[in-house]
């Protein structure tokens, strides 16, 4: 049984070729991480200067954690933001 000649390798393969994989795998991460809590502001209507004040930090350090492209996010972070917004924190390895 012969493979098809049009298919090529998978994204993943090329991107560890690339030496580029973990740091595309951290930004998807990074980005779902930001919507989820920007998501869930937004439906608890939920400024950034009260989720800031929740948190106990700045509004700068809120949209650090916003921001898609920033990957220092610590767990405290997380965790803090997972508790303002009355969310568990759930992190699993597969």
């Amino acid at each position: 049984m012969s493979k098809n000649k049009y298919i090529g390798p998978n994204f993943d393969d090329i991107l560890k070729k690339e030496g580029t994989l973990e740091k595309a795998e951290l930004a998807a991460i990074k980005k779902i991480i930001a919507e989820q809590v920007a998501k869930e502001m937004k439906k608890k209507k939920i400024s950034q200067a009260a989720m800031a004040n929740k948190l106990g930090t700045s509004r700068a350090s809120l949209q650090r954690l916003l921001n898609p492209k920033n990957y220092s996010v610590t767990l405290l972070t997380l965790y803090r933001a997972a508790n303002a917004l009355d969310k568990e924190l759930e992190i699993r390895f597969q």
